[in-house]
């Protein structure tokens, strides 16, 4: 049986983001291929050091709440990494793992102490990158020490993998990675995950929208590069022309009180919310009242929020860039897109589209069954033939 460990700075039940939700669903359909999993992360307030959920055995570091500074959160990552290594090498005595799978610059320090002191491959997951998420504005600190820890991590690990095609090139542009030392493996999603409690669902709908209008929902990272502003550009003319139409934006982030101030300057107070960040519960139940949901990114190594939103029934409308363009096909049979960084074509789009009642339903219906091919077994079972091909190498290289 492989024996494998899991790195990563984050796990159920602490989840900053999709990050945690990607490694428990790969940990859990690892299992049921025969993989024996750890996963080391850290912990904090009640948790137990030491746990096995659903097969996975979870080991926990504590560590103190991450600061919001972004200079003093690199410093705290450092000191993450410090934390881990002793117990990543206490399990790797007791335990020997054929294979150290980490996710993101965050734990590349201590995946690669390990990785070489016990000679197993190193396999490092990269699910978004510092450059692509400030344009390339990587010059100045902090930004530059994450940059070039990520570079690092790249070039350093056996393998790498990505998301979708879209990073992979990315990847090797960025950081000089050959292509055949990354493999491409997509997101998974399983919709059982995104049921939520029925019988709120009338109320909630209610909150923010009346019956004769529709609702258009935003969600994510209020960050620069997920487009919120571009959205918000798009909607205030479409709302003044049908009249009929509201909107919510949930989550949180630093352009949050920009994106309040922008929604003033376009009188779209009256017409929306903010929600701020959500639960699981209550975002699976927004994609459900929804009428449509905007996925307006500037960069977008993958597009989960439009797999979930239609999984649940939501249409959705895409920007024209990264890995959404994998996620949503151009044919406007599951999805529509909109030409990136562009808010006068999204707002062309919306107008079509919210006046259609027919196509959006067409569309929604289509969606549903083409987000199954994203199944989580799939991607575990890559992962493993993977996990076999980098063990079997290394088996004869040494």
């Amino acid at each position: 049986m492989t024996r494998v460990l899991l790195i990563s700075w984050e796990y159920p039940p602490v989840i900053e983001g999709g990050l945690a939700r990607h490694v428990r669903k790969l940990s859990e359909h690892l299992v049921r291929e025969g993989v024996e999993v750890h996963v080391l992360t850290r912990g904090g307030g009640h948790l137990p050091a030491h746990e096995v959920r659903h097969e996975v055995v979870v080991h926990r570091v504590r560590e103190p709440e991450f600061p919001k500074d972004p200079s003093a959160f690199v410093r705290w990552v450092k000191a993450m990494n410090e934390h881990m290594l002793e117990p990543a090498h206490e399990l790797s005595d007791s335990l020997p793992f054929d294979l150290i799978h980490s996710h993101d610059w965050l734990v590349a320090r201590v995946a690669r102490t390990v990785a070489r002191c016990t000679r197993v491959p190193w396999l490092t997951t990269i699910h978004a990158t510092e450059f692509g998420r400030h344009q390339g504005w990587v010059q100045n600190h902090p930004q530059s020490h994450i940059h070039a820890v990520e570079r690092a991590m790249a070039r350093r690990a056996d393998h790498v993998i990505t998301c979708s095609h879209y990073m992979q090139g990315h990847v090797t542009a960025v950081f000089g990675v050959p292509p055949k030392k990354i493999t491409v493996i997509p997101n998974g999603i399983d919709p059982k995950d995104l049921e939520p409690d029925a019988s709120d669902l009338p109320a909630l709908r209610a909150r923010y929208a009346n019956p004769d209008e529709l609702l258009v929902l935003l969600i994510g990272r209020l960050v620069y590069e997920k487009g919120f502003h571009l959205a918000l550009d798009a909607l205030a003319p479409v709302i003044r022309r049908l009249g009929n139409v509201r909107f919510a934006v949930a989550g949180t982030g630093t352009a949050e009180a920009e994106l309040k101030r922008q929604a003033r300057r376009l009188r779209l107070t009256r017409r929306g919310s903010f929600l701020g960040w959500v639960g699981d519960d209550m975002l699976h139940a927004l994609y459900k009242v929804a009428d449509l949901c905007i996925v307006p990114s500037i960069y977008e190594p993958f597009g989960l929020v439009a797999l979930e939103a239609m999984a649940s029934g939501c249409l959705c409308v895409v920007a024209d860039t990264g890995g959404l363009r994998e996620v949503v096909p151009g044919d406007e049979s599951v999805g529509l897109r909109f030409r990136a960084q562009d808010a006068n074509a999204l707002r062309g789009v919306l107008e079509r589209i919210l006046t259609d009642d027919r196509t959006r339903e067409e569309v929604v219906s289509e969606a549903r069954e083409y987000v199954l091919q994203f199944d989580w077994a799939e991607v575990a079972r890559r992962t493993h033939e993977l996990y076999r091909a980098m063990i079997g190498a290394q088996t004869v290289r040494g």
